[in-house]
């Protein structure tokens, strides 16, 4: 379990919630797996939840105006979904890029002012503008691109990895 920083003690007993919202399922057994597999491994350090959302529908070759239109009805879902106490991180290309001991330390100094933190990882793509500006944070795994499906994995893996730092294990060299 991973104790929440508060200014006292340096710790308490509430553990973290940890919320992954998305938008669209993973299509790919593999991903599914490895998906599963990190979700197992943070309950050590977390209460998490996954909130998977519906990708709303477009052609095969959708107009700008189309996918304005898909980004704003997914950012409802989104916005029902995330919780008003929760320290709120976009995925996001424009976001800021961070080492894996800086997140770390990043998390752990949100989780010192808020018990819950929401991830949000939009459509292929990306998050209307009115959910990036609902967080509290905007981030990005790296300038390189990835499947979308796959951002999930990775993101789980940045958690994890995160965690681990915070509670001092060997699992981040």
């Amino acid at each position: 379990m991973l104790p929440i920083a508060t200014e006292r003690s340096g710790f308490s007993d509430t553990m973290l919630k940890i919320k992954l919202i998305t938008v669209g399922s993973l299509k790919e057994d593999y991903l599914r797996r490895a998906e599963a597999e990190y979700v197992k491994r943070l309950g050590g350090f977390c209460c998490f939840e996954n909130v998977n959302l519906k990708e709303a529908k477009l052609p095969d070759d959708p107009s700008a105006g189309e996918i304005a239109s898909a980004l704003s009805k997914e950012a409802k879902d989104i916005a029902s979904a995330l919780s008003p106490r929760a320290y709120k991180i976009a995925l996001c290309v424009e976001g800021k890029q961070y080492s894996s001991e800086k997140f770390a330390a990043a998390l752990l100094s949100a989780s010192a002012e808020h018990s819950e933190i929401d991830f949000v990882i939009g459509s292929s793509h990306g998050l209307d503008e009115s959910i990036k500006k609902m967080c509290d944070m905007r981030l990005s795994v790296s300038e390189m691109t990835f499947p979308h499906q796959l951002m999930r994995v990775l993101l789980l893996e940045v958690i994890y990895r995160s965690m681990n730092i915070i509670k001092g294990t060997k699992y981040h060299k």
